[in-house]
């Protein structure tokens, strides 16, 4: 089965247009103040009017709290959130509160780290396998750093999943020969500079998905 793309961090109409003309089978939206990617409220609530049912909207946070997350919800009708840096306990209560699919970020760096998600069994939907960042980094991700993907060879899902983490046009087909993520997920890889997402970037990403 062909793997399909969530491009990430979209905060423009041109972008997100792009992104969903080239197939593009979800679209992130970043809901967090310290990153060059975050849209606010309104933002949120335009581009999403944009998006076709068939395309599915994830909105993306860090630990947030309960009111940030519902007025996230609202307004971006999202399918779906995206957490980074929550505890499984934490995480098990927002897909409660938001009767939403849950994914959840496990930042990776050697096999050790892989033995995290089983803690999210009973907490999430889809575990998103993410590089972990730098130490003294300011965000979790979509920093264009990436993991061994040899690592995930063989390895036993205990969910759904997708893979994020440096990916880009150039590395994304050896990514799926290598790791057979079902859901690729880029955001600094399509990009001309830090929350500057690029057209031509996003169209070869999705082509390079495509033909994968």
């Amino acid at each position: 089965m062909p793997s399909t793309a969530k491009i990430c961090g979209l905060s423009t109409a041109a972008t997100l247009d792009a992104a969903i003309a080239r197939g593009a089978s979800h679209v992130g939206f970043v809901v967090y103040p310290r990153s060059p990617r975050h849209v606010t409220m309104e933002q949120l609530a335009g581009l999403a009017a944009r998006v076709p049912d068939h395309v599915r909207k994830v909105g993306v946070f860090v630990d947030p709290d309960d009111d940030l997350l519902a007025s996230a919800i609202a307004a971006g009708r999202l399918d779906a959130i995206q957490l980074h840096e929550t505890a499984p306990s934490r995480i098990a209560d927002l897909r409660r509160l938001s009767r939403r699919e849950t994914w959840t970020a496990i930042a990776i760096k050697t096999a050790a780290d892989l033995a995290a998600a089983a803690a999210y069994v009973d907490a999430a939907d889809r575990l998103l396998y993410d590089a972990k960042t730098p130490p003294g980094a300011t965000l979790p991700g979509g920093m264009g750093v990436r993991f061994d993907w040899e690592l995930l060879r063989g390895f036993r899902h205990p969910l759904p999943w997708a893979l994020s983490g440096g990916l880009n046009a150039a590395n994304v087909a050896d990514a799926i020969a290598i790791t057979g993520a079902p859901l690729v997920d880029v955001s600094s890889g399509v990009e001309s500079a830090p929350g500057v997402k690029d057209v031509d970037k996003i169209a070869a990403f999705l082509q390079r998905v495509s033909a994968s």
